[in-house]
């Protein structure tokens, strides 16, 4: 593919999706374009799974049009290695006998054939990979040892092998605490600006994505609203994710939201 394609990175036109007569997905529109930074926000059960699902072509549409890169995700050959997912920690299993760097090894296996030798240049790729995001010094050390952030960061690095021109995070943070929350998202940032590199989170803390994303989408099952968090992350948006007891409070530049139990004993106080 080019490296000055003419398409988006991602495009949904009116895509709506179903397993079986359960709709996960309904009338969503919009576009991802090259270098940008998208935050996904959403309840559980709101679609974002299957949203990533869709880009990257294991799932298809009931009606409307998907695209990846130009063309249907299921369709994607040599395309496929430059997407990079990251997923949620609790579904890799760490109790598997295998080395940090060989782990992240594992990531090339889709340009390099899973029973092809591995290159050199692979290897390469995978040392890269780990002194990118800081555990060089982890290579030799079973994945079982590692810490939350160590984890994620073994991930991040494992999807980073072949240079990824879609880097797709699945709530990245979730085993984490704030301190190293804020490190990744920074490192992360740090990455969309100096490689260009089309950047898509998923996850549940609005503040982040706020301070972060240059763009976010607000999903539960329909497309609620996206745009830049200025200008989208509204009490009027987050009522019709979460219900009308969501409210959304300004500290600084950072908002931050909460969800009564009861919206109608809410009396307008700050959390």
């Amino acid at each position: 593919m080019s490296e000055h394609s003419p398409y988006p990175d991602v495009a949904f036109d009116h895509v709506s999706i179903a397993y079986q007569d359960r709709i996960a997905l309904e009338d969503v529109t919009f576009s991802i374009a090259r270098g940008s930074f998208w935050g996904i926000i959403g309840p559980n059960g709101s679609g974002k799974t299957t949203l990533v699902r869709a880009i990257i072509g294991l799932v298809g549409a009931r009606s409307g049009r998907i695209r990846t890169f130009g063309v249907d995700p299921r369709d994607l050959r040599e395309q496929r290695t430059l997407i990079g997912y990251v997923p949620q920690s609790a579904e890799v299993d760490f109790s598997f006998p295998i080395s940090v760097s060989d782990a992240v090894l594992m990531g090339g296996y889709g340009k390099a054939g899973r029973f092809r030798r591995l290159s050199r240049e692979l290897r390469d790729a995978t040392a890269a990979a780990l002194e990118r995001v800081q555990i060089s010094d982890l290579a030799a050390r079973q994945i079982g040892e590692l810490s939350g952030g160590q984890r994620q960061r073994m991930l991040i690095a494992r999807a980073l092998v072949l240079h990824p021109r879609l880097l797709i995070l699945d709530e990245p943070t979730a085993a984490l605490d704030h301190t190293s929350s804020e490190g990744l998202y920074e490192w992360l940032h740090g990455l969309n600006e100096t490689d260009g590199t089309t950047i898509l989170l998923v996850s549940h803390d609005i503040g982040v994505v706020s301070k972060w994303v240059d763009s976010v989408a607000c999903l539960n099952t329909r497309l609620v609203a996206h745009g830049r968090p200025s200008d989208i992350l509204t009490t009027s948006a987050l009522e019709s994710m979460y219900g009308c007891g969501a409210v959304i409070f300004q500290h600084g530049h950072i908002p931050h939201m909460v969800v009564d139990a009861d919206p109608h004993t809410h009396s307008g106080d700050g959390a």
